[in-house]
């Protein structure tokens, strides 16, 4: 993220998604427990597509001078049936497409609101905060790199 262009930031958190997922391709059909919640390949995308889904459609209505959409989605609370199919090279490709296209249309989106809306005091959140939340790949991070072999156990 920078100062004059926020939704960088965005792109970025999409390019590391996507760099992990790369390495998701054989995935061991194990999930990851984070927290005491299980991650796995189509979770991470599932939940990195419905965060940004999730914030433009926010800062749209914000911006439009409406109510937000209230929240209820199960988030990462739920794992589905989905979550836990194995992670194909189509399904990179498919997140490539759909979370690059994501990340684009919103750092597009603030660009068009300009400077002057990006730190503008409303109620919750500014333009400028809700970037910074998703200029992250958290969910990602929860599966993490596969090309490289889990640390070792702690031996006593």
């Amino acid at each position: 993220m920078t100062e004059e262009d926020p939704g960088a930031g965005i792109e970025a958190a999409v390019a590391r998604t996507l760099d992990l997922a790369a390495t998701w391709i054989g995935w061991d059909g194990v999930p990851r427990v984070t927290e005491g919640r299980i991650y796995t390949p189509h979770k991470a995308i599932r939940r990195q597509a419905d965060h940004l889904v999730d914030h433009l459609a926010e800062v749209e209505a914000v911006l439009a001078g409406v109510p937000t959409e209230p929240d209820a989605w199960h988030a990462s609370l739920v794992t589905t049936h989905a979550d836990l199919a194995p992670f194909t090279e189509l399904d990179l490709d498919e997140a490539r497409q759909r979370l690059t296209r994501l990340a684009r249309t919103f750092r597009l989106r603030l660009l068009a609101a300009g400077p002057a809306e990006w730190d503008r005091p409303r109620e919750g959140w500014t333009l400028r905060t809700i970037v910074e939340h998703l200029s992250s790949s958290w969910y990602a991070e929860q599966v993490g790199d596969l090309s490289r072999p889990p640390p070792a156990p702690f031996a006593d």
